[in-house]
């Protein structure tokens, strides 16, 4: 019987059941509950605009697009998105997922934090960045089922979530916070580690080698 949280059904797939675990094993608590609330939310604003997304897409997307957070999966020093996005697509690949499946989940990961893109892409990968979201700053929120938002959050609940997930980024980026340039990211630094300032473009520009 697959599994469902208020009316939501979780995918009930190898890969989906492989991930979850990885994730509950790799992460924090509170990260985890995150991807999972992620992912019931993005399937909620789904439903409700009547679009269907390939459901094991958006689960595998929602719930691996924070683990770039943790030591990075590369050797080169990336962005966190593109660590989780690399991460995520080896493991559809490894299992036998299409190159195009594979792709979209890369993307909706590797994007996640990127603003005015996703939403005019495939539904995965848009959902996935609203579901988000709606999580962390509420975006949709007063437009989702309070009865199926207190059952999701009964499930997966959200503890001291607000300072447990400005820690997660900071712990993961700390040791790169210039592969935060250009994304919401580096607002989280510039308040939590002393001396970090992001890189200015209008400095960029101004300081460049050319004359003019």
């Amino acid at each position: 019987m697959p599994e469902v949280i208020a009316g939501l059904e979780i995918p009930e797939t190898a890969a989906v059941a492989e991930a979850t675990r990885l994730v509950q094993e790799m992460t924090r608590p509170p990260i985890y509950h995150h991807s999972r609330r992620a992912f019931l939310f993005s399937l909620m604003h789904a439903q409700k605009l009547g679009v269907r997304p390939d459901p094991e897409l958006l689960y595998l997307s929602a719930v691996f697009h924070d683990v770039g957070l943790l030591t990075p999966f590369s050797d080169a020093v990336q962005r966190f998105e593109v660590d989780g996005a690399d991460h995520a697509r080896k493991f559809l690949l490894d299992r036998g997922f299409s190159t195009a499946g594979a792709e979209t989940v890369w993307m909706a990961i590797a994007l996640h934090t990127t603003l005015g893109i996703p939403e005019r892409m495939a539904p995965e990968i848009a959902f996935t960045q609203l579901g988000i979201a709606t999580d962390v700053i509420g975006v949709g929120l007063d437009g989702l089922d309070p009865d199926q938002v207190n059952e999701i959050l009964a499930v997966h609940p959200r503890g001291d979530f607000k300072n447990e997930f400005l820690r997660a980024h900071v712990d993961g980026l700390k040791d790169r916070p210039h592969t935060t340039d250009g994304t919401m990211n580096s607002d989280i630094l510039e308040h939590f580690i002393p001396g970090f300032q992001h890189t200015n473009m209008l400095e960029a520009i101004l300081n460049s080698p050319w004359e003019s």
